[in-house]
């Protein structure tokens, strides 16, 4: 039997190091989940516990296999230490393909770590994937996200499709890079 494992890209700026999310993530996965300031992306999920993130994790990573890409974990130039997550992300029921950031360290909100990751996920999103479009689903009382959002240039599209069960979400569209060139 021959085993082809398929290379993840790896994405850098100035400050930091963008790959696919592995086993070693976990612990800081975990953390951030089973912590308050992930309800924004768990969504309605009835259980916060380690099995629970245990999964969710799961479906991080096997998002790569299935679609071929996925989020991206965040790291700096010196640490492999995760600090969040961003990329693109498409689980089968959203109605368009969307760019989700996850700050895992309150200690990193305000940095600009976040905007500068999302920022180049984003570039990657459209100009290796080729997507032609991407939104941000963000809760109302996400404000911090919303900051983000506005800050690389997304507005927000009332038209926009929502996913099943989050009416109330809000749906920031990025610019294409030729808007924003």
């Amino acid at each position: 039997m021959t085993v082809v494992l398929c290379p993840t890209p790896v994405l850098e700026t100035e400050r930091l190091v963008l790959r696919a999310p592995a086993a070693r993530d976990f612990d800081g996965w975990r953390d951030f989940f089973l912590s308050g300031r992930s309800q924004w992306i768990r969504g309605s999920a009835p259980t916060v516990d380690e099995p629970t993130a245990w999964r969710a994790w799961a479906g991080v990573i096997g998002h790569w296999v299935m679609r071929g890409w996925g989020t991206f974990v965040i790291t700096t130039q010196d640490s492999d230490r995760g600090l969040g997550m961003t990329g693109p992300w498409a689980p089968v029921n959203w109605p368009e393909y969307e760019l989700g950031w996850s700050c895992w360290d309150p200690a990193l909100e305000g940095t600009g770590l976040m905007a500068e990751a999302a920022a180049c996920a984003r570039d990657h999103a459209f100009g290796v994937l080729g997507w032609k479009t991407a939104v941000s689903y963000i809760a109302p009382a996400n404000t911090r996200s919303i900051r983000l959002a506005e800050r690389l240039g997304a507005v927000c599209d009332p038209q926009a499709p929502r996913f099943p069960g989050e009416a109330e979400a809000l749906v920031y569209r990025h610019p294409t890079p030729e808007v924003s060139a």
